[in-house]
């Protein structure tokens, strides 16, 4: 993400709404391949995300619910599970079909990411440092530290998007 933020803006584009204007903002770099090479990038990070996140909030609906949960299941044996993955890829076709802006999107769901890491995170480093609950998995210190500064670290930068909206 950094050699392409430093590329475009380097490029003078630092306002990329649409798909259309990031695969031109990449010609210096990439000539007359920058629409075929974006274009197969977009593709080939959406064949790789689509099973995976579909697949990871199957296995977490299967955890919440005391499914039975595994790729190495029959369809019978996990209906749940298989249900989450297909009700999964259903909606984000649904999402890819609709008028959703794809980039706000994604900005939006980064903004949202950004700001739930970090309850998530504390609730995590206070789970990681108590050896009752972790027994000899319990956090190090020096894991204790990074993890508490990764904490604060989020919550700063969380606080400054808001500050500077």
């Amino acid at each position: 993400m950094l050699t392409t933020a430093v590329t475009l803006n380097a490029n003078g584009h630092t306002d990329i709404q649409t798909s259309e204007q990031a695969a031109a903002a990449l010609k210096p770099i990439a000539g007359n391949a920058a629409f075929f090479l974006f274009s197969l990038g977009i593709v080939g990070t959406g064949l790789l995300a689509v099973p995976v996140l579909a697949a990871s909030a199957a296995y977490a609906a299967g955890e919440v619910f005391g499914w039975l949960i595994g790729l190495e299941n029959k369809l019978a044996e996990a209906r749940g599970f298989y249900g989450v993955i297909a009700a999964a890829i259903l909606l984000g076709i649904a999402v890819d079909l609709s008028p959703l802006d794809p980039i706000k999107a994604l900005v939006w769901s980064a903004v949202i990411n950004g700001v739930t890491v970090v309850p998530i995170l504390v609730a995590m480093m206070i789970v990681a440092s108590r050896p009752e609950q972790m027994g000899r998995f319990v956090a190090n210190r020096s894991q204790r530290i990074f993890g508490w500064l990764t904490t604060v670290m989020m919550a700063v930068a969380a606080v400054a998007m808001f500050a500077t909206l």
